[in-house]
Order: structure tokens, then C-alpha cells, then sequence
């Protein structure tokens, strides 16, 4: 069974860091450049927000004994099946797990100007998956 206090903690850990990023992406594309914390503040955000979801899907997946992912992008492929999201909601989670292992394994080519594209346009995709597990955890 799905432990909803472990889901409750980590979906206001990802609310909680989402904030910070819109407040970061209310800077002009110059002003974030300008100063490497933004930047950097950012790629760190994103990068635990992403951890956070992944860590959640995980914990569905094998609380509900679905199978054994051997890597991140499997749980999320798992969940589509299991009727979470869409195959295009699970694309768009994916390309959030590549970001975050560029971050982490490759963050030298993670430039400040990919990080403020994701800023205008991505965060709303995190709320995407809260509501996925939402919908389907917490009715």
C-alpha cells in the first residue's frame, strides 16, 4: 500500500521548491544570466524537484508491487500503463529525468540559457504529475 504521508511530504517538497522557480523566472532572460546564483539556484531546484518525483514514482510502483524498474524513466512507463498519465505526460516526465541526470552527470553542458527556457516553460509539468498522483492516490 502507498504510504500517502511519504506522497503528502514529497509533493509539498516539490510545491515548495516550485515557488522558488517562479519567482526565479520572473527575471528578464539578462538579469538571470547576469549572476551564476540564479542560474546555479535553479539547476539545483530543478534537480531536487525532479528527484522528488521520481522518488515518488518509484515508491507507487513498488509499494503496488508493478514490477522492478531498473532505471527512473521505467516507473514512469510503469505508471503510464497503470493509467497515471499519457503517453505524451510521460514523455514530457522523461525529458525531466534526462534534464536531471545532464544536471548531475554532465552539468557542464547545462548552459543558463536551457535552464531559463525551462523556466518559462516547463514548470507547469510538475504540477502535471502532482495531479496524476493525486487523482489517483488520494480519491
Amino acid at each position: 500500500m502507498v504510504k500517502i504521508e511519504l506522497i503528502r511530504q514529497k509533493i509539498e517538497f516539490i510545491e515548495e521548491k516550485i515557488s522558488k522557480l517562479e519567482s526565479l523566472k520572473a527575471l528578464s532572460p539578462e538579469q538571470f544570466g547576469a549572476d551564476y546564483r540564479n542560474v546555479e539556484t535553479s539547476k539545483h531546484l530543478l534537480q531536487v524537484s525532479i528527484e522528488a518525483m521520481t522518488d515518488m514514482a518509484n515508491h507507487i510502483v513498488a509499494r503496488n508491487r508493478w514490477g522492478i524498474p531498473a532505471k527512473s524513466a521505467d516507473s514512469l512507463r510503469i505508471l503510464r500503463e497503470f493509467n497515471y498519465f499519457t503517453e505524451h505526460e510521460e514523455k514530457l516526465f522523461a525529458t525531466m529525468v534526462k534534464f536531471r541526470n545532464r544536471v548531475v552527470h554532465l552539468y557542464q553542458n547545462v548552459d543558463h540559457d536551457e535552464v531559463y527556457m525551462i523556466l518559462q516553460e516547463n514548470l507547469p509539468d510538475f504540477r502535471l504529475f502532482i495531479r496524476a498522483v493525486v487523482k489517483n492516490n488520494f480519491s
